[in-house]
């Protein structure tokens, strides 16, 4: 039951760490889902293009790249890139910040079995993401 934090290849750390766990654990417990292992890596865009490259044989850049280790319980790796999140806040005109909350439910949104391929799946996606994003505020440091 362990939910953890890093940076890989760039000088990052995540903000109000305490009040992000919080949040990501009520989103889990609000899709009646348990925590087995979570880890979000950070990382720079070429490094995540890498990534896509060798492990999905995908070469294209994207902000988001999740691992799923099982169906069961909420396990996985989110590998985050800081520079796409920002790009895209500037594109989306939205702060840095709320662009990579977003990237972070989105991805363990996956790891809870929400899809994006569709136009349906990406619509219910993106409701969900805007769902968690309203209660963000909501926890504290000590929720």
């Amino acid at each position: 039951m362990q939910l953890t934090f890093y940076s890989e290849d760039i000088d990052f750390e995540l903000a109000e760490v305490e009040k992000i766990k919080n949040w990501l654990k009520g989103v889990i417990k609000n899709e009646n889902w348990t925590l087995g292992g979570l880890t979000y890596i950070f990382c720079s865009d070429a490094y995540l293009h890498k990534m896509n490259v060798e492990h999905l044989d995908h070469d294209t850049y994207t902000d988001v790249i999740t691992f799923q280790y099982s169906e069961e319980v909420v396990e996985g790796d989110v590998f985050i890139s800081v520079e796409r999140t920002n790009e895209n806040a500037t594109t989306f005109g939205v702060s840095a910040a709320h662009e990579l909350y977003r990237v972070m439910v989105h991805g363990l949104l996956h790891l809870m079995g929400y899809k994006d391929k569709s136009p349906a799946d990406k619509t219910l996606m993106t409701a969900k993401e805007n769902q968690y994003l309203q209660v963000l505020e909501k926890y504290s440091t000590t929720n």
